[in-house]
């Protein structure tokens, strides 16, 4: 069986305890949250930390814009994506948000942001709500081409979340395990399109902690039929599957994180993240150690391609794009 772990770390800076679990082979990714996070300067300093340990690792954290961006202080506070909908140049707008984005989670020694979200908005789903680009499903994936083409100009790879889509299921998949009622060809005709449409401008997807009955029982994330039937078949999808944090609820239907990490793997995820749960982690990695999992195929093609220049403020693009989302109002 191939698959790899991704976890996080408790402050900002490594401990001994973190040290020895970078060190396991099993361990190929270390996600970042607020609570790592000081400002520019410390980020880059704690990346070459990691590095120091692990060079091969995929350093990544949610920068989505919005609420969901965990790098704040020294950082653009970039708008939530519903809000460039109704400017007349939002795909402009977009990619250059995608560029901005980008090219700040690169500077400090990351590699990317699980970015964009391609989830439709239909008013009913607080937890996607302003994260997602759009209600229309060509619309959505319009812009949401246009950031990619924005992170891709500043080297970064692309995660389409959440797969095939958590805009409809009302309940917060962090708390609760969310349920879409409704029918493949229904999901096919909406959500599934933003991801079929922009599925090789994707390195990587996401899928959601979400169940939809009437085509698998398990959550997507968990679900040979979403991941392998649909994605891989259908949508031809070659890149890389990262699991949902498996210590959501939405992930707690399979069982411990022994038990997630390998459903997850044995569905199709290549890489299956464990975060703010220690001892979860820990579990996750004796059980991949069990299985004797080997490395997956296509991890380094999401590496940072940008370089780490921290003098980017300079940059003609860095000045256009900030006096483009001023005028448009939606930074300050």
């Amino acid at each position: 069986m191939q698959g790899s772990l991704m976890l996080d770390i408790g402050g900002t800076w490594l401990t001994a305890e973190d040290r020895q679990l970078l060190r396991q082979p099993e361990v190929a990714g270390l996600i970042l949250f607020a609570r790592n996070i000081e400002c520019p300067r410390q980020v880059r300093e704690l990346s070459m930390a990691i590095r120091a340990v692990r060079p091969d690792l995929l350093l990544a954290v949610d920068q989505e814009g919005g609420r969901v961006q965990r790098l704040r202080q020294g950082f653009v506070r970039l708008p939530a994506m519903a809000a460039i909908a109704a400017q007349p140049n939002a795909e402009q707008l977009a990619e250059h948000c995608g560029w901005l984005m980008a090219t700040e989670v690169l500077a400090v020694g990351l590699d990317l942001s699980f970015a964009p979200v391609l989830d439709l908005d239909y008013q009913r789903s607080a937890v996607v709500g302003t994260r997602s680009f759009h209600g229309n499903p060509q619309r959505a994936a319009q812009l949401a081409g246009a950031f990619i083409r924005g992170m891709a100009a500043a080297g970064m790879a692309a995660t389409g979340k959440h797969f095939p889509g958590h805009g409809w299921a009302e309940a917060d998949s962090h708390v609760a395990i969310p349920v879409d009622e409704r029918s493949l060809e229904q999901i096919r005709a909406a959500d599934l399109q933003p991801f079929a449409l922009l599925s090789q401008q994707l390195a990587a997807v996401m899928p959601a902690h979400v169940i939809y009955p009437q085509v698998d029982s398990q959550p997507a994330g968990f679900s040979r039929r979403w991941l392998q039937d649909i994605l891989r078949g259908e949508l031809q999808f070659k890149g890389v599957i990262f699991s949902d944090d498996l210590s959501m609820a939405g992930a707690h239907v399979v069982g411990d994180a022994a038990s997630r990490i390998e459903a997850a793997l044995t569905a199709g995820c290549d890489m299956g993240l464990v975060c703010n749960d220690r001892a979860a982690a820990e579990l996750a990695l004796s059980a991949l150690q069990r299985l004797h999992v080997q490395p997956p195929q296509g991890l380094q093609r999401m590496r940072g391609q940008g370089t780490a220049s921290t003098d980017y403020r300079q940059h003609p693009r860095w000045l256009a794009a900030l006096g483009a989302l001023r005028a448009a109002e939606l930074i300050e």
